[in-house]
């Protein structure tokens, strides 16, 4: 039976609405891909080069990743209620900032700012974890994401049209609309989850070593950066292959990148509805497979010669399946070796993933070359996919060893 509290919409005295989630999760999500078509002629307005124009991604990666290892041990210690206010608030100036920005560099740095946002995903997870236990919480989280997912499914595809019919300023616009928009409603109906505080944000911080500590702790940390690795070199390397191996437009790119999306939505279907009767370990197993074997069909086929979009773009639907099966359990997972520390685990599961994230967009960029064709990108995603499995199976290896994670304290 569920242990879910009673929960009102826009009602500050209870836990925040689902709806409310979903809408912060998504703002997350649309900061991060509604732009992505528009990266070429980005790349043409600031008179720059592509690999620079991507840091926008990778950049804005790695700023998340960091910002998460504060992220979680603020929120533990002062709620997380004014964490995420804040955070909006900051995403929306930074938002401002690359509307009004004359060069690329100006443009970046406004960019990484905009990861602000990262408050979004990570503490919307430490949220539900706040309020069930751990195969629920893995089962709520993929039904936000869920809900979530419906954005990056048509944001590319919006904005790609955007881009082509007012520029990609249109995008920024939009965004800083629905920011606002999602930061009034989080003001009216974010009530506090997290009750039981830190003494300090030091004391939090001196906490990480018990999480490195956790052989499980790491096992979901890296099957999430691995299984979410091959998903970010797609987002850095996608928009170049598209352009220079298909001769795709801007709309066009939008509309193939909702294949990931559409995936991945099925995959936090499946995780909100088997995740607690299958359990955590066995999902995320089934969602490396499923991964690796759609990664295995796209490169047989390109090696093949069928050098079309649908070819590349076709099994990447299996990506996102395996990412939604993946990611919302291994996220359970990480935030409940220790529940008292949940925002922390959160941070610091975001920061292993996003920053590895961040690494391989950045790499994909630098390898890319009109002359390379997609393989580079592929070789990549094809690789994180086999070291995802690898580690979900070492956890569960240690849970043979130790037992489940209730009365396996730690290990």
């Amino acid at each position: 039976m569920s242990r879910l509290p009673t929960i009102r919409f826009l009602d500050r005295s209870t836990p925040p609405h689902i709806l409310s989630l979903v809408l912060l999760a998504g703002l997350s999500a649309l900061s991060m891909n509604i732009f992505l078509p528009s990266l070429p002629n980005m790349t043409a307005y600031f008179h720059t080069n592509y690999a620079l124009m991507q840091l926008s991604v990778s950049l804005y990666l790695a700023v998340t990743g960091v910002l998460q290892l504060i992220i979680g041990p603020v929120s533990d210690r002062y709620g997380r209620r004014p964490v995420i206010l804040t955070g909006v608030l900051v995403f929306l100036l930074a938002t401002l900032g690359c509307l009004l920005s004359t060069s690329v560099q100006m443009f970046l740095v406004f960019r990484m700012i905009q990861a602000a946002i990262a408050s979004g995903i990570a503490l919307s997870r430490a949220i539900v974890r706040d309020i069930v236990p751990a195969n629920e919480a893995a089962s709520m989280i993929g039904y936000v994401t869920m809900g979530m997912s419906l954005v990056p499914m048509i944001a590319p595809g919006v904005g790609g049209y955007l881009d082509m019919w007012f520029g990609w300023q249109a995008n920024f616009s939009i965004l800083l609309i629905l920011g606002a928009l999602v930061w009034t409603i989080l003001w009216f109906d974010l009530g506090e989850t997290h009750r039981t505080r830190a003494v300090s944000f030091m004391a939090q911080v001196r906490d990480y070593p018990e999480l490195f500590k956790s052989r499980r702790f790491w096992g979901y940390a890296l099957t999430a950066a691995f299984a979410s690795g091959a998903f970010f070199a797609f987002l850095g390397g996608a928009p170049f292959v598209a352009t220079h191996s298909f001769g795709l437009n801007a709309s066009q790119l939008g509309l193939y990148f909702g294949i990931v999306s559409i995936g991945y939505m099925a995959g936090n279907y499946i995780s909100g509805r088997y995740s607690v009767r299958l359990g955590i370990n066995r999902m995320i197993l089934y969602g490396t497979i499923v991964t690796l074997l759609g990664m295995s069909l796209s490169t047989a086929l390109i090696w093949g010669g069928a050098m079309v979009p649908l070819a590349f773009f076709g099994p990447m639907l299996t990506v996102g399946l395996g990412n939604g099966m993946v990611l919302p359990n291994s996220n359970a997972g990480m935030l409940s070796v220790r529940p008292s520390l949940a925002g922390s685990a959160s941070g610091l599961g975001g920061a292993i993933m996003l920053g590895g994230g961040a690494g391989l967009a950045a790499v994909t960029g630098a390898l890319l070359t009109p002359q390379s064709g997609p393989y580079p990108l592929l070789y990549l995603m094809l690789g994180t996919s086999v070291l995802a499995m690898v580690t979900i199976l070492y956890v569960m290896r240690v849970a043979r060893q130790a037992g489940p994670l209730e009365d396996g304290g730690i290990s």
